[in-house]
């Protein structure tokens, strides 16, 4: 299968993952969607879990298989571990393993840069908590949930999805960068103990996207801005992520 380039060009996309069972938190929109499509695109069976969109996590689902890939939906909120250990049971009755998971899922967030939490002086402790609970205690949830199954094969692939905000605030979102930054000592600790059972631990810390919900209150100015700090001098889009 192909995906054009910014060029226009296409690129193979080589099946690297081919029946690698993946599960991928968060994947209803934006850009889980993308990564589980993009992992389908390479092979993988996604396992597309969502909190409360349904019929857009259905469409992700019904959009790889149009394509020829596998996918299917899984309802968890990443918060509760219950909720996850189950979804991990079911994802292991129906497929007999996990291979990777990708901590994408965070709270309901919006890139404003004129909210409240982009400056020390306005920004509540609630906002810290909300970002903290929904994207590490999320995280840690699901590598608890899924550790056992991995520890077994003595294989898995974890990815934590962070934020180049992180290294340059270019709007200073107080909750959500402080939050994204602690994925970076989880992730740090987690390849540390890890390792020696044969999983690897990785984080991605991508660009602010500029074709989802989240973003649409972001100005053009701060695109613009984000644009000259890249090679490409482009701000990225969904449909160029690969």
């Amino acid at each position: 299968m192909t995906q054009s380039t910014s060029t226009n060009r296409p690129v193979a996309i080589p099946a690297l993952l081919t029946d690698k069972v993946a599960i991928v938190t968060g994947a209803s929109r934006g850009l889980g969607a993308q990564i589980a499509q993009q992992m389908a695109t390479a092979g993988a069976i996604v396992c597309v879990n969502y909190l409360n969109s349904k019929e857009a996590a259905e469409t992700v689902v019904a959009d790889i298989m149009a394509a020829g890939g596998q996918a299917f939906v899984y309802q968890a909120d990443v918060t509760k571990l219950e909720q996850v250990k189950a979804m991990a049971a079911e994802v292991i009755s129906r497929h007999g393993r996990i291979d990777i998971v990708v901590n994408n899922a965070l709270p309901h967030y919006q890139f404003d840069p004129s909210a409240d939490n982009t400056s020390i002086e306005t920004v509540q402790w609630a906002h810290f908590s909300q970002q903290i609970d929904g994207i590490v205690k999320g995280a840690v949830n699901t590598v608890q949930a899924v550790l056992p199954q991995m520890k077994a094969q003595q294989m898995g692939k974890i990815i934590n999805i962070s934020t180049n905000l992180v290294y340059n605030p270019v709007v200073t979102y107080y909750d959500y960068t402080t939050a994204k930054s602690a994925l970076l000592g989880l992730t740090r600790n987690l390849a540390s103990e890890l390792g020696p059972h044969g999983i690897r631990v990785n984080l991605l810390a991508g660009g602010l996207l500029k074709t989802t919900d989240a973003s649409s209150l972001t100005t053009e100015e701060v695109f613009d801005y984000i644009a000259t700090t890249t090679p490409l001098r482009q701000a990225t889009l969904s449909c160029r992520l690969c």
